[in-house]
């Protein structure tokens, strides 16, 4: 940092270079368990969601029990169940899984990861779902297999149609990732948290904080608006 910038910070008593440190830290911590959890939530959640649309119930069966318990129940809850939990599994604590799971992230990463792919499941298996009669007997006609009309036609489809709901849950984890801070991550609101044991200023220090998540969700509003204009650019009139 700067000369200028800390001397500048260390002017007041709150928002001095250590506490903005204290923030940054928080906000990498926070972005790098939203973006981890979302990545593998939607990687896991596109098979699931193809599973959740077969007509067969032992296939589609478990995946909507999935989905119902995850979106059924709250994520507070799960993260409490995961990371309380792994540690009472037998013998773990002898295995190389422990290295992993002892640490906090790992566990509040496995919850968020989870629950969003329960949500993100059911937003793709509605888009997939409402793909239009017509262009599948189109299809069909071409002679395409099930897997290449999933893959050319199905997949695509549903992806323009679903990028609005999944706006919605990208930022829904980027808020409900607060919660990793009850155990013992510093996250954006553990950053806060701490700053405000320690100066007992609740109003500076969660201010700031909301601040900074109101700037995250504006930036990924505005980055899937973008994503969502240019999937939809062959809707628009032509000259428009």
């Amino acid at each position: 940092m700067p000369d200028f910038i800390a001397q500048w910070l260390n002017q007041n008593d709150i928002f001095t270079a250590m506490t903005m440190m204290e923030y940054w830290n928080g906000l990498v911590n926070t972005i790098q368990l939203v973006f981890l959890s979302l990545i593998i939530g939607l990687m896991c959640a596109v098979p699931l969601a193809i599973l959740r649309t077969m007509k067969n119930p032992f296939i589609s069966g478990p995946v909507w029990v999935y989905t119902y318990l995850f979106r059924g129940t709250p994520l507070l809850i799960q993260l409490y169940i995961i990371y309380y939990g792994i540690a009472q599994i037998p013998g773990i604590q002898d295995t190389f899984w422990w290295e992993i799971f002892r640490e906090p992230f790992y566990p509040a990463l496995l919850a968020f990861a989870l629950n969003t792919c329960a949500y993100t499941t059911e937003i793709i298996r509605g888009a997939i779902v409402s793909t239009p009669a017509g262009e599948i007997e189109a299809a069909k006609a071409y002679g395409m297999n099930w897997w290449m009309r999933m893959r050319r036609l199905i997949l695509p489809s549903a992806a323009r149609r679903a990028v609005q709901a999944y706006s919605n849950e990208v930022i829904f984890m980027l808020h409900s990732s607060a919660i990793a801070s009850v155990v013992t991550i510093v996250d954006l609101t553990g950053a806060a948290r701490n700053i405000y044991s320690r100066f007992y200023a609740p109003f500076d220090a969660f201010i700031f904080v909301a601040l900074i998540y109101l700037t995250l969700t504006f930036i990924l509003v505005f980055a899937f608006r973008k994503l969502e204009n240019h999937l939809l650019k062959h809707q628009r009139p032509v000259g428009s």
